[in-house]
């Protein structure tokens, strides 16, 4: 990035807004895919696929990419990544059934995952002192309001145009980001790491990651244990009694065993490794992507339930839902800001430790104000809060994390910590939806047991349709006046468990509160420089 005037800012803003692009991406096709499914006539599990393989691609790949990105080059890996994550927007888009459109998914997850890893190397490599504290709030205040406007948008495309747009809005916005980032952006290498490359160790990492969050992403899905449904992908059916959760969970970890035992040796040896295990000696930066993982078990997982909330209880729109979780995006945006003046007042770890702080009370608030007759107003204050708490904690928590990560490993430390992040916010999403449908099932239950004229039968098929369908069914059976009562009954039982999965949420911040409280003051201005001049001359 440009080391003098305005260049290296707007630079800043192309690489926030590629950043952007790929989280909102993340949450804008969840409102899209009631259309989608009657578009493409595609089964429950296709959907469901549509919406997981870019999670699960992306997450699996960031610790690979972050590596290479050091050794081929960062601007380079940021730039390719767009232009693969754009190119496989159009092959969303213009999809003509679910198989394509899951490939499609596919490939957005590989650009994904070249970008966001590469975001981070790059503010680390060329921002310094103050200013890196200013561009990592930037970044983390980026990824909070993205987050939060995901749904607001994909709401807007899918219901005034097509969920195509939901795909296509991607194609102008990253072909700016794209000639932005080679006019703004310098190029950034580690010239010292050795030529070749850790190929084992490359594959070992993915095969592990994708059998690890496979499983936390989808054991409410199919079974944690026993298989509980049709599993199914391009084409290959699973037929075993056991679910396919376990079985990937266990390889996956298995692989990751095989693959940490790999790279101690190659360490050891002096040869390349895909895991430099030096950036573990860094007290900072050990202790700091242990706090992001524990931190974002509760960061995001709520933004799971609440939607669902939102529009099968409160009878919200997709688009409506997207305006109720607006105050979030404010929140982070605000925090942006204010993040960059408390971290020069007190610190980085005292702008996470309020952070989370924030989250915890917006996250709790929350679940008191969960009901089926909640006003719209209710739930803002909470929302901004928490908006405010993530826009501090995910800038300054990933700027303790890297300022001691010396320039040239910057890639690495941003892959690791980004995988981090992600492994985290896959368990948490497993644990809390989890909460959210287990306590659905036994709330309904009960409440149904005394329903006058409900048959035993029928109160298991009412149950199994409103947390099959993650409460879509009690539309329906308010619209019949022989089953309102009963959609009332739902209503009461969602919010509650939408309130306990809050509260599950809110425990987990607090744990990683008290890990945040182990974070070391790390002076912005004692972090590793920049080199004076870049690898590269940015292009003009």
């Amino acid at each position: 990035m440009r080391s003098e005037g305005r260049g290296r800012w707007w630079g800043l803003f192309a690489i926030s807004l590629g950043v952007a692009m790929i989280i909102v991406d993340a949450t804008i096709v969840n409102v899209a895919v009631p259309q989608i499914i009657r578009d493409l006539e595609i089964t429950s599990t296709d959907a469901q696929w549509v919406q997981e393989a870019y999670t699960l691609v992306f997450a699996a790949l960031l610790l690979v990419a972050g590596r290479f990105a050091d050794r081929s080059g960062r601007r380079r890996m940021f730039v390719t990544g767009v232009a693969v994550f754009v190119a496989a927007s159009v092959l969303a888009a213009v999809a003509g059934s679910g198989e394509a459109l899951i490939a499609a998914r596919v490939v957005q997850g590989i650009g994904g995952a070249m970008m966001l890893p590469t975001s981070l190397s790059l503010l680390n490599a060329n921002f310094t002192g103050r200013e890196k504290g200013i561009a990592f709030a930037v970044w983390g205040s980026t990824i909070g309001g993205a987050a939060a406007l995901g749904p607001l948008l994909g709401g807007w495309l899918t219901t005034t145009y097509s969920w195509r747009w939901a795909f296509g809005i991607n194609i102008p916005v990253g072909l700016a980001v794209v000639v932005a980032t080679l006019a703004l952006v310098a190029e950034s290498r580690d010239d010292r790491a050795e030529r070749r490359v850790d190929l084992l160790g490359a594959l070992l990492s993915v095969i592990g990651m994708t059998g690890v969050v496979f499983a936390l992403i989808e054991g409410r899905t199919y079974g944690w244990w026993q298989r509980e449904r049709p599993f199914s992908l391009f084409g290959l059916d699973w037929t075993a009694a056991i679910s396919p959760v376990p079985v990937a969970g266990i390889v996956g970890l298995a692989v990751l065993g095989v693959f940490l035992v790999q790279q101690v040796r190659r360490n050891r040896a002096g040869r390349p490794a895909l895991l430099d295990l030096s950036l573990f000696g860094i007290a900072s930066f050990r202790n700091g992507i242990l706090a992001a993982a524990i931190v974002s078990l509760g960061e995001f997982g709520l933004l799971f339930a609440l939607p669902l909330w939102y529009q099968n209880v409160l009878g919200y729109s997709a688009f409506d839902t997207g305006l109720a979780l607006l105050p979030l995006a404010v929140g982070s945006f605000v925090a942006s800001g204010l993040g960059a003046a408390l971290t020069r007042k007190r610190g980085a770890a005292r702008a996470v430790q309020l952070g989370v702080a924030a989250e915890l009370v917006g996250v709790a608030g929350l679940g008191l104000v969960v009901s089926p007759d909640t006003s719209w107003w209710a739930p803002l204050g909470f929302l901004f809060v928490y908006g405010m708490g993530v826009g501090l904690a995910t800038a300054q928590l990933t700027g303790v994390s890297l300022a001691e990560v010396p320039v040239r490993q910057s890639g690495q430390g941003s892959g690791l910590q980004s995988t981090a992040r992600q492994v985290g916010s896959a368990l948490g999403i497993a644990v809390l939806g989890t909460v959210l449908f287990a306590g659905l099932g036994g709330i309904l239950t009960d409440r149904l047991a005394d329903q006058p004229g409900l048959a035993p039968a029928q109160r298991e098929q009412v149950v199994a349709a409103v947390k099959e369908s993650a409460g879509a069914a009690i539309g329906g059976l308010a619209a019949d006046p022989r089953t309102a009562p009963i959609a009332q009954e739902a209503k009461v039982a969602f919010s509650d468990a939408t309130r306990y999965a809050a509260f599950a949420a809110a425990g987990f911040l607090l744990v990683g509160l008290l890990a945040c409280l182990r974070l070391p003051r790390v002076d912005a201005d004692q972090a590793e420089t920049p080199p004076a001049a870049p690898a590269e001359p940015a292009k003009a």
